[in-house]
């Protein structure tokens, strides 16, 4: 089914693998595991396999692109004090 068919059912019907979480972040499934072991998104076990709300997923989702911006807002601020030319 993938990720896209998953968007549309309700958040509780669709616990994603860690390969469709992967996919869904842009990360490859070993870094998404070790933000997982990490704390940074919640899982479930399901016997051996770990399960993603979709609803976690858009949250860190939402903080790592909060974070971005932030730091491109201060090195883009940092760069016009400094005068480098990029204005």
């Amino acid at each position: 089914m993938g990720v896209v068919g998953m968007l549309s059912k309700p958040k509780k019907l669709c616990p994603l693998s860690s390969q469709e979480a992967a996919d869904y972040l842009h990360v490859s499934r070993p870094h998404l595991v070790k933000l997982v072991e990490k704390g940074e998104i919640p899982c479930t076990m399901v016997g051996t396999h770990r399960r993603m709300a979709l609803h976690d997923l858009k949250i860190y989702a939402d903080k790592v692109r909060a974070n971005r911006d932030a730091q491109l807002a201060f090195l883009a601020k940092q760069a016009q004090e400094l005068h480098l030319g990029y204005e």
